[in-house]
């Protein structure tokens, strides 16, 4: 019998603000640039429960979250100082696994079956979890714990913030069966409304066709869909987990062919991400930037180098020699995205 927990550390870098200026506490809080001090074009990273309150979600345009919410408390992200309390997170609850992988900078996949014998004993481990981070870093979190790490993700969402969802091997299927589709593990917007024009609105409504049926109409995606509407997710708790890639894009309010508007958000987003690769001790070797036009239409290039890097110079003037050619377009651009991939330790 497999135990996962899945550890999602709540409204995280707003969770991190409050803590470290406590003045802030009760205030509603978005991370991600202040549009009062002109920068608008920048997207919230995230923000507490009180900001969501008005309407307020991460992804965002920082002007959409002003509109909604002027009395925020608008903050710039610092990413050096969340990575160092990921890590710091990491540390104590690796005490408590088998076996660790972390599932992103705020969320954590925990195997404890050898630890504990039953899902009861996996219940007093989680809450022992959220007391010690409560005294030690002084943050909350949301814990589902299940028979794998899909299940056990998709519990910790349930009850937000500072939740514990236990769903046991006998209780998945009746569990997934009133959600919606959208509660699955990569059904986006378009997924979404492709299933609800087939009048799939629910988990137990995918149940009714067959893998073949699914296939057909998501191509390799629904035989995924199949067995997570089913709970099944055999896939292995990764010990040795590294970054695939690290990266930031901002969709612009308007789409624009303001070439220095442009080039300044494109400074911007290779800043920050230097400034995490930094944190977590990483090199990069290839450098990637993406484009998305007024058309929606989507492309990227790519530039692998010879030797590792680590330096914010060289990406930036990477990035700037890859997106040049982009502008010659005529297209508007909607978006503008950068990231590094082939990541190895400094």
């Amino acid at each position: 019998m497999r135990i996962i927990i899945h550890i999602d550390l709540d409204a995280f870098y707003a969770s991190v603000e409050i803590r470290d200026n406590p003045k802030l506490e009760g205030k509603p809080v978005v991370v991600g640039a202040d549009p009062k001090k002109g920068f608008g074009r920048g997207v919230v990273s995230t923000c507490n429960y009180e900001a969501r309150k008005f309407g307020v979600r991460s992804g965002m345009p920082i002007n959409f979250a002003y509109r909604k919410c002027p009395d925020c408390v608008f903050l710039p992200v610092d990413m050096d100082k969340y990575v160092e309390e990921s890590i710091a997170s990491q540390e104590l609850f690796r005490k408590y696994a088998d076996l660790f992988e972390p599932g992103g900078i705020d969320e954590f996949y925990l195997d404890v079956s050898e630890r504990c014998s039953n899902y009861k004993e996996a219940e007093g481990l989680a809450k022992e979890i959220k007391e010690k981070l409560r005294e030690k870093r002084k943050l909350t979190c949301s814990i589902g714990i299940a028979p794998n790490k899909l299940m056990a993700k998709i519990a910790a969402g349930r009850q937000k913030p500072d939740g514990l969802t236990v769903v046991k091997p006998a209780e998945v299927l009746d569990f997934l069966a009133p959600m919606e589709v959208d509660a699955l593990l990569g059904v986006g917007p378009k997924t979404k409304a492709k299933l609800n024009e087939l009048d799939f609105f629910t988990v137990k409504d995918i149940r009714k066709v067959s893998m073949y049926q699914l296939v057909e109409w998501l191509g390799k995606f629904g035989a995924v869909l199949y067995d997570e509407a089913r709970g099944i997710d055999d896939s292995p708790i990764i010990e040795e987990w590294e970054a695939k890639s690290i990266g930031r894009q901002i969709t612009f309010e308007k789409d624009t062919k303001d070439r220095k508007k442009i080039l300044d958000t494109l400074t911007e987003i290779v800043n920050d991400t230097i400034k995490q690769v930094k944190a977590e001790k990483l090199k990069y070797k290839t450098v990637t930037v993406k484009i998305r036009y007024e058309d929606f239409f989507t492309t990227s290039k790519a530039k692998t180098l010879k030797e590792d890097r680590g330096d914010e110079k060289t990406a930036q003037l990477l990035a700037r020699e890859l997106l040049i050619p982009f502008l010659s377009d005529d297209r508007k651009i909607r978006l503008i995205g950068f990231s590094v991939s082939k990541l190895g330790k400094i």
